[in-house]
């Protein structure tokens, strides 16, 4: 974990509710896909945990949705704002883990910390199947960035504007995996399980 002061390169929103910042910073103790950062915001007691979409040597990228006073705080600053971040928090992913041909299932703001790991599993030669689950076709990001790394990607949506209707564990009985990687809410985390046909590993 380090604490650092990191300036706002971009903040823009992908959605009604989803943004994305690029921060400029020291980036040296983010060491694995799925790791988190802490955002102190000024006026506000508790810190905003946030998971890392990607990230280099100099900059950190996170989405995340407005949903209270701290993230609608976070919408309204620009580039060259800066934040008191602590970065490098979580264990991450195992990479070593996935086998040939992973799955990565992520539901709404639990899509972003599943980019970096496609991004290195592929790098790593696996086959990365990924599917984004969202409730309707409004609320769809980053289905595209994740086709650019050379994903597989499937979408789904609970009202079926797009995709394949239902959950991600609709998807999830039409790939055959090796292993699954996930994030998103309890109780999608739950229906993978039981319906995975291999173990894998989840976040919140």
């Amino acid at each position: 974990m380090k604490q650092g002061i990191f300036t706002i390169q971009s903040n823009v929103a992908l959605t009604d509710s989803v943004m994305k910042m690029v921060m400029v910073g020291d980036t040296s103790a983010v060491t694995a896909p799925g790791q988190f950062v802490n955002i102190k915001l000024e006026g506000l007691f508790l810190r905003r945990p946030i998971s890392i979409c990607d990230y280099d040597d100099t900059t950190l990228t996170i989405l995340y949705k407005v949903v209270g006073k701290g993230t609608a705080k976070m919408a309204e600053m620009g580039s060259g704002e800066t934040l008191d971040v602590l970065s490098g928090l979580g264990n991450g992913y195992d990479l070593t883990l996935s086998g040939k041909s992973p799955v990565l299932l992520g539901g709404g703001v639990g899509v972003p910390p599943l980019y970096r790991l496609a991004k290195d599993l592929i790098a790593a030669g696996k086959e990365v199947s990924v599917v984004l689950g969202f409730n309707t076709a409004a609320e769809i990001f980053y289905e595209e960035e994740f086709r650019a790394l050379g994903a597989t990607v499937t979408v789904t949506t609970v009202d079926g504007s797009r995709g394949i209707k239902g959950f991600v564990t609709d998807a999830l009985a039409e790939i055959d995996y090796t292993y699954f990687y996930t994030c998103g809410p309890e109780p999608m985390l739950k229906a993978i399980y039981k319906t995975a046909t291999t173990s894998g590993a989840t976040q919140l």
